[in-house]
Order: structure tokens, then sequence, then C-alpha cells
């Protein structure tokens, strides 16, 4: 039984963090998916792809992994580089890309 420590991206959908700022410990399925053959559903008879704990922290998701005895391992998130620009400058004189339609 393994875990994944994770902190969530931001969803394509959302221009806000809002829903990411939380570190998550999900396990790592045990079985593979299967599909009925009647309905065509994909399920799983692994009950512990359900649960999904939220931390404050990263170091309190490590410490409950490790007091409960759970193999884990931590994704560390990838910070975006965001650039700041101001709406004045596309009218500048001085552009480096000139104005186009």
């Amino acid at each position: 039984m393994s875990a994944k420590i994770y902190r969530p991206a931001k969803t394509a959908m959302q221009s806000g963090k809002a829903n990411c700022q939380d570190w998550v410990l999900e396990f790592e399925p045990e079985k593979p998916r299967s599909i009925d053959p009647i309905m065509g559903y994909t399920s799983s008879g692994d009950m512990k792809s359900q649960i999904h704990l939220k931390f404050d922290t990263r170091e309190e998701a490590v410490a409950y992994a490790q007091r409960n005895g759970l193999a884990f391992r931590v994704s560390e998130p990838k910070e975006s580089k965001r650039r700041r620009v101001a709406y004045a400058d596309n009218f500048r004189f001085d552009r480096r890309q000139p104005w186009t339609h």
C-alpha cells in the first residue's frame, strides 16, 4: 500500500488558485480498473482509491504517512512564472512587436 503526496495544479477552467493550496494524500491503485460487461461502466474493487486526505502543509502529510506506516512519494509542485504587464504597454510607441490586427 503506497501513497502519493502532491499539491494539485490549477485547472484550466479558472483563473484563481482556490483549490490548489492544500496538499493531498491519495493511495496508489492496487487493482486495475475493469469494464462492466453489461453496462460498460469502468469500476474497481479497490476502496482506497476513493480516499483523498487534505493537509495544510507538506510536512503534515508526510508526518501522517510516517505515523501510519505508509510508503509514500512526494511530488513537488511546479510554480508558474507569471510576467506582470500593464495594459498601457499595448500602446507604447517603442513596442518590440508591431501592432497588427
